[in-house]
């Protein structure tokens, strides 16, 4: 089977090009380093020539309002491009939670992705995942200075990118799911007691201050961020995963 994997050379996306390829499937990779751009629709047509499933991992560069056209442009040409090209199943990889944050611009984005998929032509998947632990580096960077790290006390359940391009894959060689399947990592924390976590890990002296008005995570209420009981939990821990990192 062919498999395009849009934003193919990214954290997800080469991971999942990998992992497709040694399971015996001709997964190519398409992106802008391989001239294939999803806002003008350049290269589309000709790496989705003979693609049976379209796995669409791009990102938006930025996490602003402008995130709202870059989502709704791509998945409209490459809705309009898998038509063309005859696919017959489009995934995306979305958030668990992201229709119930309209604070924050970026989930409004990806909330806006999941629609266009869901009423355009093409049988489809929508695989949500929580937060990735590697992007705790980032999180930690946002309100932090010499001294401390400002985090709010916002319930997460991280995953470990390996294990979403593992759900990425296995939804990749299924039958369109014609939904959203949720997968999450298997523990809950509060966003501050994770950051003390890693910085105990890293032997970083810094003192995570609890400011539930600091960093992105702040305009999330309640638990929306955890994944329900219909999820598939993932088996790396996250105190493991650190463990193994350093």
């Amino acid at each position: 089977m062919k498999v395009a994997v849009i934003g193919g050379t990214g954290l997800i996306g080469s991971q999942v090009v990998q992992k497709l390829i040694a399971a015996g499937h001709r997964a190519v990779p398409a992106s802008p380093s391989n001239g294939v751009d999803l806002l003008t629709g350049q290269g589309l047509d000709q790496a989705l020539n003979g693609a049976e499933t379209v796995v669409n991992l791009a990102n938006s560069p930025t996490f602003d309002s402008t995130s709202l056209d870059f989502f709704r442009t791509s998945m409209t040409n490459l809705l309009a491009a898998g038509e063309r090209a005859g696919v017959g199943h489009q995934i995306i990889l979305s958030i668990v939670g992201v229709d119930r944050v309209p604070e924050l611009d970026y989930y409004r984005a990806k909330n806006l992705q999941e629609e266009l998929l869901r009423q355009g032509p093409t049988p489809y998947s929508i695989v949500r995942a929580t937060q990735f632990f590697e992007f705790m580096e980032a999180t930690l960077s946002w309100t932090s200075d010499a001294t401390s790290v400002h985090l709010p006390d916002t319930p997460i359940q991280p995953i470990a990118a390996a294990d979403v391009v593992n759900a990425v894959v296995d939804v990749c060689t299924g039958a369109p799911l014609g939904g959203v399947r949720n997968v999450a990592g298997p523990d809950v924390f509060a966003l501050d007691e994770l950051g003390r976590v890693t910085l105990e890990a890293r032997e970083d002296r810094r003192t995570v201050v609890t400011d539930n008005k600091a960093g992105l995570f702040a305009a999330v209420n309640g638990d929306v961020l955890i994944a329900g009981p219909d999820a598939r939990l993932a088996p790396t821990h996250y105190k493991d995963w650190l463990r193994d990192a350093h």
